[in-house]
């Protein structure tokens, strides 16, 4: 970790500590040298004004003082972006709950929430305001649909429904045995068993309608099945990986993509020239394609060939709503 992640951890593990922490735990802990954690301990105390305390038994160790210890936080900002998003997120996610009785319920949390900032910033009262979560591409859904859909997946039920593909627009009647709920991208999916097809499938839950839960049981697949099938390849379009996408994205463009993450597996390299060649696992191309043509002409397909004359007729289509 590096010296930020270091003075954090260090900060929450004498901030718990009952007692002197040891030398020989916080190294451990903090993945660092003997000299390392000595100069963060002198950091932490001196530049930052933290209540240290060494072990007064002599036994090497550090602790905060106890009277001190409630007082103290670190200044500024010291959230990850993470850390900073599921707060900033969660915190906005009640305040849409109004004054019902969920809202009424989880007040306490979001005061918490709202506690837990203001240690952050000493005490003060940050303007919540002027950090937004914005979500994208979040499409309307129907409630009840999601609630028995949600209630199926936590119950271990099976559900029934009727499914409008978005992309032949068919309407088929499906039941099957949920094994999760993703949200991935601002919306709901439901991977589940369907056991007509027998086989996994993932469901966009703003095309579930009419959805039914049922009392039978749903059937239960290992994690490890479900990972295999789910995780393995690009996005949430599930399957084994059937090929390699390789992509060439041009050096404006390549500033952005070195910094992205797209796939578990990606591979990344800048070539002599300034661009940047990505590789990738991929199953189903559709979500790959869309990621891809957002960069225009910036990205090139190279590989599979395929992907690439998918990509190429695309983009003609395109081009021909404009002629």
């Amino acid at each position: 970790m590096d010296r930020y992640e270091r003075i954090l951890a260090l900060h929450r593990h004498l901030k718990m500590a009952r007692y002197p922490v040891s030398l020989a735990k916080l190294m451990d802990e903090l993945a660092c040298s003997r000299a390392t954690l000595y100069r963060d301990v002198a950091f932490l105390r001196d530049a930052l004004g933290a209540p240290i305390e060494s072990d007064s038994a002599g036994q090497g160790g550090f602790r905060y003082n106890e009277k001190e210890s409630e007082r103290f936080e670190l200044p500024g900002l010291w959230l990850s972006s993470d850390e900073l998003h599921a707060l900033l997120a969660t915190h906005q996610l009640l305040g849409r709950s109004g004054n019902d009785v969920l809202g009424s319920a989880l007040a306490p949390l979001k005061a918490r929430i709202e506690s837990l900032l203001a240690q952050q910033a000493g005490g003060k009262r940050w303007p919540m305001q002027r950090v937004r979560v914005i979500g994208s591409y979040v499409r309307q859904r129907d409630e009840v649909a999601f609630r028995i859909v949600a209630s199926a997946v936590l119950e271990r039920k099976q559900v029934a429904f009727d499914y409008l593909a978005r992309s032949t627009n068919e309407r088929t009647h499906r039941r099957v045995s949920p094994q999760r709920l993703t949200h991935y991208r601002d919306n709901w999916y439901l991977d589940a068993w369907d056991g007509e097809r027998d086989a996994l499938r993932s469901f966009s839950v703003d095309r579930i309608q009419h959805a039914k839960l049922l009392e039978d049981t749903a059937r239960d697949l290992p994690d490890e099945e479900l990972d295999l099938h789910l995780a393995s390849s690009y996005g949430i379009f599930s399957g084994a990986p059937k090929g390699t996408a390789t992509i060439l994205f041009s050096p404006k463009a390549a500033r952005w993509v070195a910094d992205e993450h797209w796939h578990s597996k990606q591979e990344g390299r800048f070539l002599p020239d300034g661009r940047y060649q990505l590789k990738l696992p991929f199953s189903n191309a559709k979500e790959l394609l869309m990621d891809i043509l957002r960069y225009g002409a910036d990205a090139e397909i190279v590989e599979p060939v395929s992907l690439r004359e998918q990509a190429k007729t695309l983009l003609q289509l395109a081009l021909s709503a404009y002629s």
